[in-house]
Parts: structure tokens; C-alpha cells; sequence
């Protein structure tokens, strides 16, 4: 058992540094601060002595914007070419030396930040997303790979390997209207596959593919997330050689739609709720309702000497198929700043689940576990 444990950390190293820092051109930041002056001083006759840009991001102090221009600056901010986000922002008290709000990219003499309008770049293959992911949800689309320790029964041992390969890619992203409300459509899929450490050759139990297309909407703090998908669920060969004769097997396949709402409060803290159903199904039995809801915790005050910043998340569904039974998963951790790939920032996440098992196959099979993983999210 050992040496598939090694082998299973020989993956999770190989997934988190596979990726180390990467230096991608970054658009030329005089460039947009010199467009974005121009736009001031020629449509809205505005001289502003305060406009911050860093890699592409753009921090204006809202002291100095008349708040009935604030949505319109946005969005032809939003249209220069090379801009990833635009902010206009207000700075309150001092805060303590040690530490930096989100985002660092606003940073200015260490003042606390309140976020008065963010909006997006629009266009074709936008960065960003306008709806964050979903950190303690154990089929949100992502690359990760962890470690579980079952408590009580599994179905195919106590020690298991789970890795993810999946994303979240914008196609096309638009402001509604004048307004600062922005919509995205785009496609999300995923591989999510789990393993046998203790099997001699470390076998694949089961492997679950997501994929489908989702649209998103923002404003302010308010988003939305709405997908229609098709999921199926897969035995590996291996398992199936050995569980002949005892495993029942499934052939779990089914499209769906979902929708879910979110709003971010202060202090990096967000809730979020919705639900869904399947309208087509295998097996034919299968209950089709759902809910999720739950909270986040992505602290806004950075240890600036790691460059490390403190995760909590808890998420929660109820399926009808369970008799409205809750499953909770809940992780904390920390998450990397300085190590990010493509905007993805590395997190190291402590983990326990407890209710029905999110691997497809055994999805009537109620299991408990515990955790670590390492997860790229955005």
C-alpha cells in the first residue's frame, strides 16, 4: 500500500508543479493608463491625477468620478484592448502593515478598499469569469488531485486517490445594454476519477464525465450561473475484474440543467444557493430534483511574508433521489498567490465529506471521509 501512496503523491507533485509560476506576455500598461486618460478628458471632461493600471487592471478612485458616470466609465474602460478588469474603488481605514486586500492588484498605500463597480473585458475569449467556482463542491469543474481516507465502509477500500481535469472556458462576454450588468456564455467540462491505493496496481474505480455549456451574469456583487449538461459515470476494468460477481453495476448517464445564485458580502465572505433537474435519464428511476446552497470564506487580508491567504468553504446539497438527505462538504486551507497558472491560484485544502457518494457508479452508497488535495481555482 505504501507505494501506491507514493505513486498517488508522485501524481498530486506532478500536478502542482507541472504548473509553477508562468511569465505570459502582459499587455502594456502605459499604453491602456494613456487610452483610459483620453477617454476621461474627451467624453467626460475629467483630468483624474489617480489612475492605476497593473497588468491590465485598471483602479480608479471613486472620490474622483461623478457616481452617475461610474457605469459608463466601466464599461468603455472595459472595451480597451489589453484590460482585464476595471474598479473604481473607495479607501477607508488603515489596515495593518502584514497584510493586503483583495485584489492585491488595487493596492494603494495599504488602504482598505470597498468595491464600488468591477466589470470584466467583453468580447470573444474574455478573461475572467463572472461567476466564481464553487470550492467545497466535489464535481466543480477543475484540476486538482487529492488524497481520502474513508471512515467505515467503501466500496473498494479505506484509501483512495481522486483527480480532476476540468475548466471553465468564456466565449463570449457583453455588457447588457448601458447598464454595468454583464452576461457570459461558454463551456464547462470535466474528468473526475477515482482510485484504489491499496490495490497492487492502484486501481481505477470509477471515472464521472461533465460536460455542457453554461451561461453567467454579474452585477456588483451579484452573479448568476446557469448550465445545461450531460453526465455519465464509468467502472474502471480492473474494479470490474475483481467485483464480478458483487458489484451492481450502473449505467448512469443523464442530461440536466441547473441554476445557481450568488452574492458576495464583505470581509471575502459569499453565499450562494440554487437547484436543478434531470429531464433525461438512466436509469429511467432515478428521482430528478436538487438543491445546493453554501458559504465561502476567501480572506481578503493576505500574510504578505508567504504571500498565503486563508480558504474556508461549506457546501451543501439535498437530492429528492435521497429523500431530501443532506450531503455536506466542507473544506479549508490556504490559498498561494504567487503560484497561479493561466489566473488559477494553487490551494491546499484539508477536506471531510459525509453523505452519499458523489462518485457516480455508487451514488446510492452513503460514505464519510477526510482529506488533503491540491486544487487550481480561479
Amino acid at each position: 500500500m505504501s507505494g501506491a501512496i507514493l505513486r498517488f503523491l508522485s501524481l498530486i507533485i506532478i500536478v502542482v508543479f507541472y504548473t509553477f509560476p508562468v511569465s505570459a506576455a502582459t499587455p502594456d500598461d502605459s499604453y491602456i493608463a494613456g487610452y483610459a486618460a483620453a477617454i476621461l478628458k474627451l467624453q467626460f471632461g475629467i483630468d483624474l491625477p489617480v489612475l492605476t493600471v497593473r497588468n491590465g487592471n485598471i483602479t480608479l478612485p471613486a472620490d474622483k468620478l461623478p457616481a452617475e458616470n461610474h457605469a459608463r466609465i466601466t464599461q468603455l474602460f472595459s472595451e480597451i484592448p489589453g484590460v482585464t478588469r476595471v474598479e473604481i474603488v473607495e479607501y477607508t481605514a488603515q489596515q495593518p502593515a502584514f497584510t493586503s486586500p483583495e485584489p492585491a492588484e488595487a493596492v494603494v498605500d495599504k488602504g482598505a478598499l470597498v468595491t464600488r463597480s468591477t466589470m470584466l473585458a467583453n468580447g470573444l475569449l474574455p478573461e475572467g469569469h463572472l461567476f466564481k467556482p464553487l470550492l467545497a463542491d466535489p464535481r466543480w469543474n477543475h484540476f486538482s488531485a487529492a488524497y481520502r481516507n474513508y471512515v467505515g465502509k467503501n466500496v473498494d477500500g479505506n484509501h483512495n486517490g481522486s483527480v480532476s481535469f476540468g475548466e471553465t472556458i468564456p466565449f463570449y462576454r457583453a455588457n447588457i445594454g448601458q447598464s454595468i450588468v454583464q452576461w457570459e456564455v461558454g463551456l464547462q467540462a470535466g474528468i473526475f476519477s477515482d482510485f484504489n491505493l491499496g490495490a497492487s496496481s492502484t486501481d481505477l474505480i470509477n471515472t464521472d464525465f461533465i460536460g455542457g455549456i453554461y451561461t453567467g451574469v454579474r452585477a456588483g456583487n451579484a452573479s448568476a450561473f446557469a448550465r445545461i449538461y450531460h453526465q455519465s459515470s464509468h467502472l474502471g476494468d480492473e474494479f470490474l475484474l475483481r467485483k464480478l460477481t458483487t458489484i451492481e453495476r450502473i449505467n448512469l448517464s443523464y442530461e440536466a440543467a441547473d441554476l445557481r445564485l450568488s452574492y458576495e458580502f464583505p470581509y471575502g465572505i459569499r453565499v450562494y444557493g440554487g437547484g436543478g433537474g434531470i429531464f433525461r435519464k438512466e436509469p429511467s428511476a432515478i428521482k430528478p430534483w436538487s438543491v445546493q446552497y453554501g458559504v465561502e470564506f476567501r480572506s481578503p487580508w493576505r500574510m504578505e511574508f508567504a504571500m498565503i491567504r486563508p480558504v474556508l468553504a461549506v457546501d451543501i446539497k439535498n437530492y429528492e433521489q435521497h429523500n431530501w438527505d443532506a450531503d455536506l462538504s466542507a473544506r479549508v486551507g490556504i490559498q498561494f498567490d504567487n503560484f497561479q497558472t493561466f489566473n488559477r491560484k494553487l490551494q491546499f485544502l484539508l477536506e471531510y465529506f459525509n453523505g452519499h457518494s458523489p462518485t457516480g457508479q455508487f451514488f446510492r452508497d452513503k460514505v464519510e471521509y477526510l482529506g488533503i488535495g491540491a486544487h487550481y481555482h480561479y
